[in-house]
């Protein structure tokens, strides 16, 4: 069987962006409700853009350490988006009742991970990204693509951390994971997606 990674392409902040994304390949959209991210979103201002979307594109909600699960579940509605990335420190329990159907858990690989514990979370998928102490995505830091080929052996994985045209097909060949997700890589600043690298990236991936 051929293997097919998927692309997910985060930190969209207008339909220009959206398109050309889909244009080039993404069959999932980030959108980022974190307001302390420079690529930060409101709710409505996403509504505008998903309802222009194709409706087999999967968008996704980035939230981080949200108070109250049914606030994320109201933010999804309110923008029109169908799943919720947990990119902070939400236990288990958390993403229960947003929904594991409705959840890609975001995990943070710090020195003392352990690829099992992707194990750990109900959800649809488990997202991989680069330690920072400050950041919670979008850091363009890469991880350490050994221990996400051993997570991606247990679990629906999407690969984060700096992936770009230029890294992203040792990275596929190293993790084999079900999807990549890149930001900052394809960016000409934050929330502002670069079409040439976008169209880089899409000739890369068409080798998979």
């Amino acid at each position: 069987m051929q293997y097919h990674v998927k692309l997910k392409i985060c930190g969209i902040t207008s339909l220009e962006d959206a398109l050309i994304s889909v244009d080039c390949g993404a069959e999932y959209l980030g959108f980022n409700f974190f307001p302390a991210s420079p690529r930060f979103i409101a709710p409505d201002f996403a509504r505008a853009i998903t309802d222009q979307l194709p409706p087999e594109i999967i968008t996704a909600g980035i939230f981080v350490n949200e108070a109250r699960p049914e606030d994320v579940t109201a933010i999804l509605e309110k923008a029109g988006v169908k799943m919720a990335q947990l990119h902070g420190d939400e236990s288990p329990e958390y993403c229960e009742k947003v929904g594991a159907r409705r959840v890609i858990k975001a995990l943070r690989v710090t020195p003392d991970f352990d690829a099992g514990d992707v194990l750990k979370f109900p959800a649809e998928a488990v997202l991989l990204d680069a330690f920072d102490k400050k950041l919670f995505g979008g850091t363009g830091k890469t991880l350490d693509w050994e221990i996400a080929g051993k997570a991606s052996r247990l679990t629906r994985l999407f690969l984060a951390g700096g992936l770009s045209p230029e890294n992203i097909a040792q990275a596929i060949e190293q993790v084999r994971p079900f999807a990549v997700d890149v930001n900052s890589g394809v960016e000409i600043s934050p929330g502002r997606k670069d079409p040439e690298k976008l169209r880089k990236l899409k000739e890369v991936l068409e080798k998979f």
